[in-house]
């Protein structure tokens, strides 16, 4: 998820003129993009946020509902994404961190930051709904497919790792 919304910068940086300097990407911290020059701060900080929501929602439009594995995951990742990036922004005006200060500094009104969050978390929110319910998984484990099972458990194990490197 950090990754697509930093990607978002990079590719304000890239449209308005600005010079990535450097991305920090870690899973235990926030995640950054220096932009220096930053010729249009507001472009840069607000595509961190967009592009971080819509590209893995664009991504769900892509795969096929018949594809059931890709589908239930893309649709699980847009809906993670959406919610992680709506609570961010809609949230962070009262904490005024990272991107969120920002944005209050270039001119954003609160209401805007917490509109856009708004609308990200309840499209999160449809993305997990069309999964079904956790009570159904729950009730029926047979449900989660043994490739699923494999998928979740190979990306907790590339995750430890990448963790241990960095």
């Amino acid at each position: 998820m950090m990754a697509v919304h930093e990607f978002g910068h990079i590719v304000g940086a890239a449209i308005t003129g600005g010079t990535v300097a450097k991305v920090t990407l870690h899973p235990l911290a926030i995640s950054q993009t220096d932009v220096s020059p930053n010729p249009h701060p507001l472009v840069v900080v607000w595509l961190g946020p967009i592009v971080g929501s819509l590209l893995p929602f664009a991504l769900t439009r892509a795969v096929p509902r018949r594809c059931e594995l890709a589908w239930t995951v893309t649709r699980f990742f847009a809906g993670f994404c959406l919610i992680a990036n709506g609570a961010y922004i809609g949230l962070g005006t009262s904490g005024r961190i990272g991107d969120c200060d920002i944005m209050l500094k270039n001119g954003t009104p609160p209401w805007v930051m917490f509109a856009f969050g708004t609308a990200a978390i309840i499209a999160g929110l449809y993305c997990w709904h069309r999964l079904g319910s956790l009570a159904d998984y729950l009730a029926h484990p047979e449900l989660v497919s043994s490739q699923l099972a494999y998928l979740a458990g190979l990306s907790l194990l590339a995750l430890l790792l990448i963790v241990s490197v960095l």
